[in-house]
């Protein structure tokens, strides 16, 4: 269901990293939201270092969007820049475990997959 990489990479450089191959591979950055530093900033004594990537090819989303409304709320794909302990990891829940759990429409599944095969080949160049 997940796919989580270790980096040797400190934190930093993997989360530019990650934004430089989501922008190679034709998806955009919609946002990143730094759950670390909102944790901290709410007074919530918080460790560890997470970035979360919101990120989109609108060709594949309006394939699902088209295919079943409902699934906007799967949308966009998100992929993790953390910490834990030492280690510096990358990683995301795979779309088409997610999707299949949503919908067993096979063109869906087959958006997923293609989908899936470049978050992941993102996930490897950044690491």
């Amino acid at each position: 269901m997940y796919y989580i990489v270790d980096t040797e990479k400190p934190f930093e450089q993997a989360a530019q990293d990650l934004e430089a191959a989501v922008t190679r591979h034709g998806f955009g950055v919609l946002h990143i939201h730094d759950l670390g530093a909102t944790l901290r900033g709410k007074g919530i004594d918080f460790g560890e270092e997470c970035q979360v990537f919101e990120v989109c090819n609108p060709g594949q989303a309006a394939k699902v969007l088209a295919t079943d409304m409902r699934l906007n709320m799967a949308l966009p794909c998100r992929i993790s820049v953390f910490t834990e302990g030492p280690k510096t990891r990358i990683g995301l829940i795979r779309p088409v475990d997610m999707l299949a759990t949503l919908s067993k429409d096979e063109t869906l599944r087959q958006t997923a997959q293609e989908v899936e095969d470049k978050t992941i080949q993102m996930i490897d160049e950044a690491r």
